[in-house]
């Protein structure tokens, strides 16, 4: 290749790309507006077998795309890097201009697995959720876990990541609680900037991750809880007002001045505010006059994924396989793309149609001056990151980097922090709390998986403790498998699970630990437990640990309500609105 202007590393990245973009074709400029979902497999010809009908990899890198979102893992950091390096040269290979691939993840570093939300760690460092990461508080263990994540994602060659989720969580039946921050906004603002300094650094450049903050203005308000990847929960509803939409978009003013480098609006339209009612990807008055005009915004907005086009052959999906285009169905999918573009995105996420651009530039429906200007805002990123000047890794390092001892116990260490104790009495008959109890008790186990206490009996009745794994209770919503991963709906028990631990309480002290991905109604088992512990995302070894003598230190980054039916008697939007909550935002005890 002759050597051009832009690949001279010494002129500034200005420089860079004034030179490039005037040499890009219209359907050059068309491939990069968007950021597609690929496999992690090294047959780059082999198509997404969970997207049947979506193009293979190789065929999308033909169609000049290079921002991708892999949607899998390898055995093996060595392996990941591998592929990125391969993934690397390819673009290289096909490409006219040498334009790097753009690589970025969903997060991998926690426990729960939802395609298009995050994905199981593999050979990462596992954490809590980032809900957990709330509950621990600390803005200084916030930055470390973005920190650890960003040379882990370096290691492999990720290189934008999806991620802080700054939505605040003030319904309690809302299912994306996990990846939150939490209820409260003021927490939420800071452990949300800590994570974009910890992932940027504080010079953005080649060491650096790109970080993108979601859902713009803020996705926390939608209707019953449902989530707006479904058109039952497209509405983003306001009962507290406008006072209540500021609230929700305290974050991100803040993220901005923080330097965020993308920001990806919400699925969800919001609802009688005065705003145009289709969903904030589509809203003008939102994403670039809220966004750009008002708060400063400089960086690249990238859409919510398939916001344009339907997906057949979407296996995992099932019943989202429509184009989540709320308050716009009636328009074709080229002209989805035209408004969501002309309403201030610079990428559409999940779509892989170049010939979109192209055809409403000829036609008249989109400026070319749009287009230039959202191409240069994403070719800055990639010369900034420093991917046109090295866009590939060190294989032989990455095995050393990701899930080193030193990270593993770093996130094992905030597992184990971030559990919330909420009870811990003095069982009858017994003058000490219940917490933490000897090594040599012999334990009686429900919803384990391994044996991993010294003495575990068959029964309660041989037993001086049981320990009882829940987790929030939630009730299927729509059809297929991809709606199953969402849990929406009610959260309290079953009478069946109450009276168990009813029924055990009477045979022996019961120890209750419930996986609060969200906020659960506690009943009668606040009655009945002589100690209760939510935790966030905890490892069978690590929750051990916790019950033989590693104090909990979290706080609950949300109020527990009372009953469901107080969460459904309270204002979507608004914080600690429940009436008379079973424990409060904070609340969290210590060991003596």
């Amino acid at each position: 290749m002759s050597s051009y202007p832009y690949q001279d590393k010494s002129l500034s990245v200005e420089d860079r790309i004034d030179d490039l973009l005037p040499r890009l074709s219209l359907e050059e400029k068309a491939g990069l507006m968007f950021h597609m979902m690929i496999p992690a497999n090294p047959d780059l010809e082999k198509k997404n077998p969970n997207f049947s009908t979506f193009p293979s990899t190789k065929e999308m890198l033909e169609r000049g795309l290079t921002h991708f979102n892999i949607t899998g893992t390898f055995d093996t950091p060595k392996e990941f890097a591998e592929f990125t390096n391969q993934l690397q040269k390819a673009a290289l290979d096909i490409g006219r201009w040498g334009i790097p691939v753009t690589l970025s993840t969903d997060p991998r570093n926690a426990f729960i697995d939802n395609p298009q939300l995050s994905l199981p760690p593999g050979p990462f460092s596992q954490w809590c959720e980032h809900i957990g990461m709330a509950a621990i508080g600390d803005e200084g263990r916030m930055q470390e876990f973005a920190d650890i994540v960003r040379q882990e994602y370096l290691a492999v060659g990720l290189r934008a990541a999806l991620h802080p989720q700054a939505d605040l969580a003030t319904e309690s039946r809302w299912s994306r609680t996990p990846g939150s921050l939490g209820e409260d906004a003021d927490m939420s603002t800071r452990l949300a900037a800590a994570e974009i300094r910890g992932l940027q650094t504080k010079k953005f450049g080649h060491e650096s991750v790109a970080a993108c903050i979601k859902h713009f203005p803020g996705g926390g308000t939608v209707k019953d809880g449902t989530d707006p990847h479904f058109s039952w929960g497209a509405e983003q509803i306001y009962p507290g007002g406008m006072e209540m939409f500021e609230y929700h978009l305290k974050p991100f003013r803040t993220a901005v001045d923080e330097g965020v480098r993308v920001v990806m609006p919400s699925y969800g339209k919001p609802m009688g505010i005065g705003y145009e009612e289709v969903g904030m990807g589509f809203n003008k008055a939102i994403t670039h006059d809220l966004l750009r005009d008002g708060l400063g915004f400089k960086g690249v907005v990238v859409s919510d994924w398939g916001l344009c086009v339907d997906m057949p052959g979407a296996n995992i999906i099932g019943d989202i396989a429509t184009a989540r285009a709320w308050g716009v169905e009636h328009l074709s999918p080229e002209d989805r793309a035209v408004k969501c573009i002309n309403s201030g995105c610079d990428q559409l996420g999940g779509e892989y149609t170049p010939s979109f651009i192209v055809n409403t530039v000829k036609d008249g429906r989109l400026s070319e001056d749009t287009v230039n200007d959202s191409v240069r805002r994403i070719l800055r990123d990639k010369f900034e990151l420093g991917l046109f000047d090295n866009p590939y890794v060190d294989v032989n390092k990455a095995n050393k980097i990701v899930g080193n001892k030193k990270f593993k116990a770093a996130g094992v260490n905030a597992q184990m922090d971030s559990v919330c104790l909420l009870k811990n009495d003095k069982p009858a008959g017994i003058h000490k709390k219940m917490l933490p109890f000897p090594k040599d008790y012999k334990v009686y186990l429900e919803g384990f998986k391994e044996k991993h206490f010294r003495y575990v009996v068959d029964s309660p009745d041989e037993a001086d403790v049981a320990v009882v794994r829940l987790a929030t209770p939630w009730v299927p919503t729509g059809n297929g498998p991809f709606a199953a991963r969402f849990h929406h709906g009610a959260l309290e028990w079953n009478d069946d699970v109450l009276e168990n631990i009813r029924k055990l309480s009477k045979r022996v002290p019961v120890v209750i630990e419930i996986f609060a991905e969200r906020p659960p109604v506690l009943g009668t088992l606040d009655h009945d437990a002589s100690a209760i512990m939510v935790s966030f995302g905890l490892s069978e070894p690590a929750l051990v640990d916790v019950l033989h003598g590693h104090s909990p230190k979290g706080k609950l980054p949300f109020d527990l309500p009372r009953s469901t039916a107080a969460v459904i008697d309270s204002k979507t939007d608004t914080p600690f609105d429940t009436r008379n909550p079973t424990y409060r935002f904070g609340h969290g005890l210590r060991y003596d």
